[in-house]
């Protein structure tokens, strides 16, 4: 299977997950950038409240490319420890990553929500949404972000991803609704007929039109 674009993928992640429908605890959080795209077809689609989570990498030292980890907001930190002793990697160029990412981090949610205050999660059934996975570090730090809220159930939805990934997701959600897991793999984007970076601006204008239309409750 191939997508057209992410609102294309998010159309048929939203088929897939036909069975949430109706449920009043339901509330889907989608990964920035691109997942935001997808997130908006599955919440239109289900009639569910949006919101974002956002998980950064902790790049290696003198290699942006290359993930020691990820990290959340609110502080949820998952390294990979093999890679972290075998690059030699100290604890204080984690701790000052670490920060950096999360002040990143906290600039993008005040400029994507757009000083609408964060939706409450706990009770919640959250419908964790992105436009694919590939190492799954970054979801992983979003999975354990949102396990420390009391949540009624979480569910992880995404287009694609190896299987390998899928397997190590699955462990730590209740449930995972993912339409392709290809193997080989190689990336996200060779599964897109379109897959263009999604800016920012775009992120802010889909959040806010979503905003107007089905005003998140706290």
């Amino acid at each position: 299977m191939r997508f057209y674009d992410r609102a294309d993928a998010g159309k048929q992640l939203a088929e897939a997950l036909s069975f949430l429908k109706g449920r009043a605890d339901l509330l889907v959080l989608a990964v920035p950038r691109g997942g935001v795209v997808v997130g908006a077809q599955v919440a239109r689609a289900l009639d569910a409240p949006l919101d974002v989570i956002i998980a950064r990498k902790i790049p290696a030292p003198g290699n942006p490319e290359l993930a020691i980890g990820a990290v959340t907001a609110d502080g949820a930190l998952v390294l990979d420890n093999d890679l972290v002793e075998r690059l030699g990697v100290s604890e204080q160029y984690i701790e000052t990553a670490t920060a950096r990412e999360q002040a990143e981090i906290e600039r993008r949610l005040r400029a994507y929500r757009n000083n609408r205050p964060p939706v409450q999660v706990a009770g919640k059934t959250v419908v964790l949404v992105d436009d694919g996975v590939a190492t799954g570090a970054t979801t992983l730090a979003a999975i354990r972000s949102l396990r420390r809220q009391p949540l009624r159930e979480l569910i992880l939805a995404v287009p694609v991803g190896p299987p390998e990934t899928i397997t190590l997701l699955e462990r730590e959600v209740d449930r995972v609704v993912v339409l392709e897991t290809p193997e080989p793999f190689w990336a996200v984007g060779v599964f897109y007929e379109q897959f263009e970076q999604t800016t920012d601006a775009e992120v802010i204008e889909l959040l806010n039109e979503y905003a107007r239309q089905k005003p998140v409750q706290a």
